[in-house]
């Protein structure tokens, strides 16, 4: 992949599967959150390749979210909102709000979902089929965002009324 103007892009597949997964750092204030994923999500058996930046220098968080959001729908193809994501986008910056906001100018079916606890992240993926996890180095834990993290890439989508409300949304 060709490297970002701030860094070099990151994806993580599931060596069991080939559900493809990618991790996304915005901006320099979430850079050690960042590295504390790639290392929990590599040592879990994910194939983890670091989308940037790699430094703690300011820069421009849309353009990561931007990035990241368009190679989740590329990834997406002609999948239904029903369908298990292809892949998935994980956003870090200080609150994780910016880039929840940053997404909104992509389609609906990058579903964008600001988690501070492991029953956000659940509920997120169970109701909505939630693709990209924003995170908030500044607000949670080390440790909270780490299973956050695992909770929302493993939680399968639970269809049914959550499937109708999402294609009222995406209609």
């Amino acid at each position: 992949m060709e490297p970002s103007p701030a860094g070099s892009f990151s994806h993580i597949k599931k060596r069991q599967e080939n559900d493809g997964y990618r991790l996304y750092r915005s901006d320099h204030a979430g850079l050690e959150l960042k590295a504390a994923l790639v290392k929990r999500l590599s040592e879990k058996g994910h194939d983890v390749h670091d989308l940037g930046p790699a430094t703690t220098e300011s820069c421009d968080y849309p353009v990561y979210a931007k990035g990241v959001c368009g190679k989740v729908l590329a990834d997406a193809g002609n999948a239904t909102p029903g369908d298990e994501p292809a892949s998935f986008g994980i956003l870090v910056c200080g609150t994780g709000i910016g880039h929840e906001h940053d997404r909104q100018p992509h389609p609906p079916a990058s579903r964008a979902a600001l988690c501070g606890c492991e029953f956000q992240a659940r509920a997120t993926r169970q109701h909505n089929n939630a693709n990209v996890l924003c995170l908030g180095e500044r607000v949670t834990g080390q440790g909270v965002a780490l299973d956050i993290a695992e909770l929302f890439l493993n939680t399968a989508f639970e269809g049914g009324r959550h499937l109708r409300r999402i294609n009222q949304i995406e209609g």
